[in-house]
């Protein structure tokens, strides 16, 4: 862009001998590039130059008749800028058609250059040779003192923002827009000029503080492929990096410059044609600050840097940062409009029409970004000159300044308002892509599709790119790809990242002996682990991201490397095919990637390693084995009671929270059992909440030395969870109420743990009794009424008898309450009485639950 402050100070010693002489008019075409290029291209243009350097007359029939005048003057602008203030104008150009009529409606800016090609055809400037009546010309500007050309730069800017009909402003410039329908790729130029104008606009601390911090850029536009588009665009960029340069030297309007750019990008769309002067305009500031930067020590630069008068204001640069900075922080923000609007430009049609609302608002919007963006190059040149021609001496103009600022402040406001419209575009893509991904899930999990491997489940599933491998081996902590799953049993674990200590512990457990199990039955399987995140906020909090990587760092099986890689409408399909809530569950594929068991957290729970290979089907044969006895309730927790179980004792199991009703129902029991003179055992198994409470229950039991009771959280824990998973299992199989009677036991058990305490009395294996604190100590209480049928039928036997009794004429009912954090089934029928329960919400304070895990379906 510094060609002219070459043009100014070769120029202005030719002009000051004779005018009319042809000889000083060739000198100084000859130091001035684009004047140059126009004599090269139209050897009527030198003509017209010298008639307009020699004639201030020569404004009106020479200009019409000579179709060529007007290409030679695009290297004057600053010519001719004068019509708005000529009301005759319009009447000059009478017999040029088009040019009075554009004038009307605004002088100077031109609609006419389209139907008149010999006018302007370049610039967009008609009227060329008309400015002499109220301004001179830029001939005449030249050859005044540097003082008097920055005058003349000041007075043309003070309009710069002047205008208030947009209307007929955007008007013009929509009409220059005639797209041939050309396309390319902006991008790798965008990349280029990106890198060009953030090393430039860095160099403003570097001369101030001698020192620039090497920032690292990508290389992406050097490595691209665009040579044949630079060549394609050279001409163009070079012809509006002239303009910028010239029209900024001779303190043109800025509007009319900008049109004049907007006409000779006429057949480019809107994208293109911001980065295309965009482009124009990095090559000149590119070029201003690389001769900035090396003049001190190159000294082909410090002569270069000499000759345009840059020595002066390199040495006064630091009461000038503040100009720079204003600088600098409009030309990002042009950058950034540049970015915004070809973001638009690259939106997949596929996923968003044009009018989709927030693409066709911001498609109205986005010539008037193109405009203003322009326009700002427009001014960031202006400045440009204007410091290499006043250095320090200028110092900070406040017009200058408000200027900026006022073009940044709209820019700004122009982006703001584009990205959110590409944030709505942005959001309405994404929920097109996610539809169409959940869809596909949906065909791929598809029961009755068939699959070569697992693989394509397992991607679909798990985020897999060639440049990222999405698993962790727990084993070794090496990431790895998919591919070491292919063709095996794969058990998804999925969780957030809420998992209690305890119930890792159990599954490591389970998992280990499975593996043993699995090994010997020749069969191969893997659990991966897939966590859960809330994904509306990413980056993910810190917090966060540690707890994942603390999980993550106790897990022997494989993990997903990174929650985020388990994308939105995966986690939709998770939640809503395979029910998770919050709670873990394991679904489990088939080495084809079939889902052959929906959650098979329960059967572990229950079964342990035993279930493996964790299959519906196994889960079914297991349940056909089963009876209602006390080896289920409790194996895997406690040895004690297992050996109490050999030794046919009777056990009684029991819990609640009130320790009223403890103490009389364990004296009671104790009396009992020594009046019949049997071997009793009893266990205190907690409740299925309230951990503290059951804490302070647990101390006074052993204190007292009420009975034997779980001292380990874990252990009651472990209890409730498995009597849930056994509910559940028996609703995923799809197990009427009325057509199991085990199934109504569970339901009683749980609503028991609820509600107030219970006890469960066994002989042995074999459970007699299942009954609510309200039935069971009364019964207890009765003994007198219920001995007599103890030698006949035995202790079990009596008790069961006249319990049963009193559960008849009490007519209890039972109740639930499954909290929001697993899946809850649609209907239930009461265990007690077989009529239908209704299904209410309910809030319970649990402030005193944590680290219990809930249940876990």
């Amino acid at each position: 862009m510094d060609q002219h402050k070459t043009t100014a100070g070769a120029l202005q010693t030719p002009m000051t001998g004779p005018i009319n002489n042809p000889a000083a008019v060739a000198q100084a075409l000859l130091h001035n590039p684009g004047a140059t290029q126009a004599l090269n291209n139209n050897p009527t243009a030198a003509t017209s130059a010298q008639a307009l350097l020699g004639n201030h007359g020569v404004t009106h029939k020479p200009h019409l008749n000579n179709p060529g005048v007007d290409q030679q003057l695009i290297s004057y602008p600053g010519v001719g800028q004068q019509h708005i203030n000529n009301p005759g104008v319009g009447q000059q150009h009478i017999n040029n058609p088009g040019v009075g009529q554009q004038l009307i409606s605004y002088p100077g800016v031109g609609q006419h250059h389209i139907s008149n090609p010999g006018v302007g055809q370049l610039m967009g400037v008609p009227g060329s040779g008309q400015g002499s009546i109220n301004k001179p010309s830029t001939a005449q500007a030249l050859m005044m003192s540097p003082s008097d050309s920055r005058a003349l730069i000041r007075g043309d800017r003070g309009s710069m923002l002047s205008m208030s009909d947009d209307n007929v402003m955007m008007n013009q410039i929509l009409a220059t827009h005639a797209p041939d329908g050309r396309e390319f790729d902006v991008r790798p130029l965008l990349y280029l000029v990106e890198d060009i104008l953030n090393r430039a606009t860095q160099h403003v601390d570097f001369l101030v503080k001698g020192t620039l911090d090497q920032v690292e850029l990508e290389e992406r536009a050097q490595a691209a492929n665009h040579i044949a588009m630079l060549e394609a665009l050279t001409y163009t960029i070079d012809r509006i990096a002239c303009e910028l340069s010239y029209k900024a030297l001779g303190g043109s309007d800025a509007h009319a410059t900008t049109t004049a750019i907007f006409n000779l990008l006429s057949s480019y769309t809107w994208d293109a044609k911001l980065v295309i002067s965009l482009s124009a305009f990095a090559l000149n500031y590119g070029e201003f600050w690389l001769l900035a930067q090396i003049y001190s020590t190159n000294q082909l630069a410090k002569s270069m840097a000499v000759l345009r008068q840059l020595p002066s204001l390199l040495e006064h640069t630091a009461p000038l940062k503040p100009r720079f900075n204003a600088l600098n922080s409009l030309i990002r923000t042009m950058m950034d409009v540049t970015r915004c609007v070809v973001q638009f430009r690259e939106l997949p049609l596929k996923y968003i029409s044009p009018d989709a609302p927030a693409l066709a608002i911001a498609m109205t919007h986005i010539p008037t970004a193109v405009y203003w963006t322009i326009r700002s190059m427009v001014a960031c040149a202006t400045q440009i000159s204007s410091l290499i021609n006043a250095g320090h001496e200028f110092g900070i103009s406040t017009t200058e300044s408000w200027e900026l600022s006022t073009l940044a402040h709209k820019l700004r406001n122009i982006y703001e308002h584009l990205k959110q419209q590409l944030n709505y575009c942005y959001k309405h893509i994404e929920e097109r892509m996610d539809v169409e991904i959940y869809q596909m899930l949906l065909a791929i999990f598809d029961q009755n599709v068939l699959h070569i491997d697992n693989m394509k489940a397992l991607k679909a599933l798990i985020y897999d790119k060639d440049d990222k491998l999405p698993l962790l081996d727990g084993a070794t902590k090496r990431q790895v790809s998919l591919d070491v799953l292919r063709r095996k049993n794969v058990l998804l674990l999925i969780s957030s990242l809420e998992f209690a200590n305890d119930e890792l512990a159990i599954l490591e457990q389970i998992y280990n002996e499975s593996r043993i199990h699995a090994t010997r039955l020749e069969s191969q399987y893997e659990v991966v682990w897939i966590p859960i995140v809330d994904q509306s906020i990413i980056p993910l909090p810190e917090e966060m991201q540690t707890k994942f990587e603390n999980l993550q760092s106790t897990m022997p099986w494989y993990s997903v490397q990174d929650p985020l890689f388990i994308k939105k409408p995966v986690i939709r399909f998770i939640k809503e095919v395979w029910h998770f809530r919050t709670k873990p569950i394991l679904v489990v594929l088939d080495p084809q990637g079939k889902v052959v068991s929906p959650n098979a957290i329960h059967m572990m729970w229950i079964w342990g390693s035993t279930a493996f290979p964790f299959t519906s089907l196994r889960e079914e044969a297991l349940w056909r084995e089963e009876t209602w006895r006390l080896d289920l309730l409790v194996d895997g927790i406690d040895p004690t009671v297992l050996t109490w179980i050999k030794e046919e004792k009777y056990i009684f199991l029991y819990g609640g929270d009130d320790i009223e009703w403890i103490r009389r129902f364990a004296n009671s029991a104790r009396s009992v059992a020594s009046a019949s003179r049997i071997p009793l055992e009893m266990v205190y198994v907690g409740k299925s909440n309230k951990r503290e409470h059951v804490k302070k229950v647990t101390g006074i039991i052993n204190v007292e030395k009420l009975s034997y009771a779980w001292q380990d959280q874990a252990m009651i824990w472990f209890f409730w969870s498995r009597l849930e998973s056994m509910l559940f299992s028996k609703i995923q199989l799809g197990r009427g109420d009325d057509q199991d009677p085990m199934l109504q036991q569970i339901k009683k058990l749980l609503s028991y743990g609820r509600e107030g305490g219970w006890a469960v009395l066994s002989r042995g294996s074999n459970i007699a009794v299942n009954g609510h604190s309200s039935t069971v100590l009364p019964a207890l209480g009765g003994y007198d009424e219920w001995k007599i049928n103890v030698t006949e039928k035995g202790f079990d036997g009596a008790f069961k008898e006249y319990h049963d009794k009193l559960h008849d004429a009490a007519h209890p009912c039972c109740r639930f309450e499954f909290p929001n954090t697993i899946r809850i089934p649609e209907k239930m029928r009461c265990p007690e009485c077989p009529r239908p329960m209704e299904k209410y919400t309910a809030f319970v304070c649990c402030h005193d639950e944590q680290g219990i895990p809930g249940s876990l379906f």
